[in-house]
């Protein structure tokens, strides 16, 4: 019979005594059932040697990422580093006065800086009763270091008035100026005395607690001996 009317068992006999090498045939015969179970062994080592090779090649493993992370972003959008928290606002100056005279809580005061005559007598407890409050200018913004004396008139002969309300100092020619007590005004009519040196002397008797003594002066920035000595007979502690 011609090999193409040849059933299909015997066609898989024949196929496979061609395939499988001599040495085989020569071991297991050539008998069909014994080639088709060497056939499926083959097979099946084909498969699993297949299996082992991919479960062998090492996988990218992705990092875990915690419920509620967000992505992280691309390198080219990820923002720079954030800014620190704000700086913390400076708190607001503040400035010491002296009030005296008719008030109900006479005494120093601090007060906010910008704060205004009728400011610094609502903080000493207000203006007593049935004081004259004539020549007193209430809207005045106060200074740093002066004194206000509410109802108080100046003696006769006695130092020249600074601003209505304020005293405590003089002017050259009217008795010696306090440090302690005079304004930077006052202080900018001494000889050689400027606004700016006038706010030091104002900014070392805040720093110090006052003066202890005209001595102290030399302490100040900007007065030398030669500016000492022109002010020494004119201030007082």
């Amino acid at each position: 019979m011609a090999g193409g009317g040849l059933p299909l068992r015997e066609r898989t006999r024949l196929v496979l005594r061609e395939r499988v090498p001599s040495w085989v045939r020569l071991r297991c015969g050539l008998e069909p059932k014994t080639l088709a179970a060497l056939a499926v062994v083959l097979v099946l080592g084909v498969v699993l040697a297949a299996q082992h090779f991919r479960a062998g090649r090492p996988e990218p493993v992705r990092a875990p990422q915690l419920v509620g992370d967000a992505p992280p972003a691309p390198e080219a959008t990820r923002p720079g580093p954030s800014p620190g928290p704000p700086p913390a606002e400076e708190p607001s100056g503040r400035i010491v006065v002296d009030v005296s005279g008719k008030v109900r809580r006479p005494g120093v005061l601090r007060l906010p800086a910008g704060s205004r005559v009728a400011d610094a007598l609502r903080a000493a407890g207000g203006v007593r009763t049935g004081t004259d409050l004539t020549g007193l200018n209430r809207a005045r913004v106060l200074m740093d270091g002066e004194q206000v004396v509410v109802g108080v008139p100046q003696p006769p002969g006695g130092p020249a008035p600074g601003p209505p309300g304020l005293t405590g100092g003089g002017a050259p020619g009217g008795g010696p100026l306090s440090l302690n007590t005079a304004t930077v005004e006052q202080l900018d009519t001494l000889p050689g005395v400027g606004p700016v040196l006038a706010q030091h002397i104002v900014d070392y008797r805040t720093e110090h607690g006052g003066f202890r003594s005209v001595d102290e002066l030399r302490e100040v920035t900007g007065i030398g001996d030669r500016r000492f000595a022109d002010l020494q007979p004119l201030v007082r502690p």
